[in-house]
């Protein structure tokens, strides 16, 4: 299997979205207050897990689980692997109709849960986090990276626990930065653009400059960037958007820039010596590696730009469970969230660390499997996670299509004006489905 392949099956799918009110200290909540949590798990209970995790991420997190068995005798974790990512939301999806079906926890984005959350099928964690026999005593205590927990709330309330993260990276070949001349890796999107011409030009059009794995986080980054948070108050086809558009359209039409094409991820290209450097999700160096090989030497460095995506999923629980459940399954992602576990974790998937006591610690940092530890503190600086409301994960999702037909027309030599017209109605639409 071409590794490109492998990527699409194991990195991170794009960044989804949403949000609800907390649950109120009666009816089926029963962890809305911190008294009705049990202090310890006194009899054998059983937590059911729904993952999305494949190959090396799944028998990692097999490892952990047994690990945390050992420690809690009377606790059982069932993994169920549902398959890719969109197999997992298409279960979640179905089976919130017969709630009592549901797991006790799963892996999910936020916007996958928008209507779960407005039903009151999920658990409001806060309590679990504060209690200091499950949980850490407070939010701070956990350790946990606060951009990473706020990208995993819906609507203000702590519905998730971040789990398999990553963030965006630029990623270059640093042979060809050497035979063209370039001294310093691109910090700015301006430096970005130069950087690519530069090298287009100097190998003859033979090597594209640069190009985005994640068109969708190309999009929204660029309007953060210039001021603009992802809202349905976008205006598509207003200049600042048609700023951020015609940075890559120019480049596509002029050849410094180009698109992922079929394989979805341009570590294919990249590997082949095809491009010089792309931006695409920190998860995915590993088959980066394997692809590379010995052909030449390729490091990593910060997104270009002021802020970054974090991405990947976050650990909900849902309301039917017992409290013991409940205790039980807040007790191994408490497990799963530690330093120690953590640092397994990533060095094994490529994820990054939630807890920042790992990122910021040598046993991270001098890690030699992969080039992203040294480099990640200085790649979070400015996280950023698409703010979670009503169908913000479908207009999120639909921006991928959408930028697609307007750097195509583009590589065409066409006018792209009409196909940014087109994308502002589907945009629109995605937003008021």
């Amino acid at each position: 299997m071409k590794f490109s392949k492998k990527l699409a099956m194991a990195a991170v799918a794009t960044l989804a979205l949403v949000s609800t009110a907390a649950c109120s200290n009666g009816g089926s909540n029963s962890s809305s207050s911190s008294e009705k949590i049990p202090s310890k798990i006194n009899k054998k209970t059983t937590v059911v897990f729904w993952n999305a995790m494949p190959g090396v991420q799944g028998s990692t997190l097999k490892q952990l689980t047994n690990e945390f068995e050992k420690k809690n005798p009377k606790i059982t974790i069932k993994l169920e692997n549902q398959g890719a990512y969109n197999d997992l939301q298409a279960k979640i999806n179905s089976t919130l109709q017969s709630p009592n079906n549901l797991p006790t926890i799963t892996q999910a984005y936020p916007g996958w849960l928008w209507n779960a959350a407005q039903n009151k099928m999920l658990v409001n964690l806060t309590p679990y986090i504060n209690n200091k026999n499950v949980g850490w005593g407070s939010a701070k205590a956990s350790g946990i990276r606060t951009e990473l927990l706020d990208g995993a709330k819906i609507k203000g309330t702590q519905y998730g626990i971040p789990f398999n993260k990553s963030i965006e990276t630029l990623t270059y070949n640093a042979d060809m930065f050497k035979k063209y001349g370039i001294k310093k890796v691109p910090t700015t999107m301006e430096e970005l653009k130069q950087v690519s011409e530069t090298i287009y030009k100097k190998s003859n059009h033979k090597v594209v400059g640069a190009g985005f794995d994640s068109l969708s986080n190309y999009y929204t980054l660029g309007m953060k960037d210039e001021g603009v948070n992802f809202s349905d108050k976008i205006n598509f086809n207003g200049s600042t958007s048609k700023k951020v558009i015609n940075y890559y359209a120019d480049g596509v039409k002029k050849g410094y820039f180009r698109m992922a094409g079929s394989d979805h991820y341009l570590s294919g290209p990249f590997a082949n010596e095809k491009v010089a450097m792309f931006i695409g999700t920190s998860a995915g160096e590993g088959f980066v590696k394997q692809g590379v090989g010995n052909k030449f030497t390729y490091d990593v460095a910060p997104r270009p730009g002021k802020y970054t995506l974090q991405q990947g999923t976050d650990i909900y629980m849902f309301n039917h469970a017992s409290a013991d459940q409940k205790a039980a399954a807040f007790k191994y992602i408490k497990f799963l969230t530690s330093k120690s576990s953590q640092l397994k974790w990533a060095n094994a998937t490529g994820y990054i660390p939630v807890n920042d006591g790992v990122v910021t610690s040598s046993a991270y940092k001098n890690g030699k499997n992969t080039k992203l530890p040294a480099k990640l503190e200085d790649s979070m600086k400015n996280l950023y996670s698409v703010p979670v409301s009503k169908n913000s994960n479908a207009a999120f999702q639909q921006l991928n299509s959408i930028m697609q037909n307007i750097l195509a027309a583009a590589q065409k030599g066409q006018n792209i004006n009409s196909q940014i017209d087109n994308g502002k109605q589907k945009f629109d639409a995605a937003w008021k489905q």
